[in-house]
């Protein structure tokens, strides 16, 4: 499977960000391409343990169930629901919001699964290290295929 730990898929992610443009059309989805990047972003602060987005009723009730979507070898589809605190609606600037998309995935590479949070997801629950890693990559991959990168 593959994860944003393994140094080769954390660099492909950023050589594909390096390839989107302020000018970059979505294939679906409402978001912009800035909007996008800071939806990422975003991500990346509740696995980093930045974030703590409270869980959702639904995700209680069935959030452990449908935790393999995160972590299997199937694309994720298209117009998944997303956690409500990091559905951004609002411009963005793009330039700002690549650079702080790329640093996060740096960081959180560089410090390994170690240091990844042991906060639950809001709506898959408790993840282990490595099943944030997969699901970091398959989730950035989803967007970065959304804007056809």
């Amino acid at each position: 499977m593959k994860t944003i730990f393994n140094p080769m898929r954390a660099a492909e992610v950023l050589k594909r960000i390096d390839k989107l443009s302020p000018n970059s059309q979505p294939q679906w989805g409402k978001m912009n391409v800035a909007q996008m990047l800071a939806h990422c972003s975003s991500f990346q602060d509740i696995a980093m343990g930045t974030s703590f987005p409270p869980r959702s009723w639904l995700g209680i009730i069935v959030g452990r169930f449908a935790k393999q979507i995160m972590y299997n070898d199937k694309t994720l589809p298209r117009n998944m629901s997303t956690i409500p605190t990091i559905l951004i609606a609002d411009n963005r600037e793009f330039d700002i919001e690549k650079e702080k998309l790329k640093q996060k995935i740096i960081t959180f590479q560089n410090n390994g699964p170690e240091k990844c949070t042991a906060h639950p997801h809001p709506f898959f629950g408790k993840l282990t290290s490595e099943q944030w890693g997969i699901g970091i990559y398959k989730h950035l991959d989803h967007h970065l295929k959304q804007f056809d990168v």
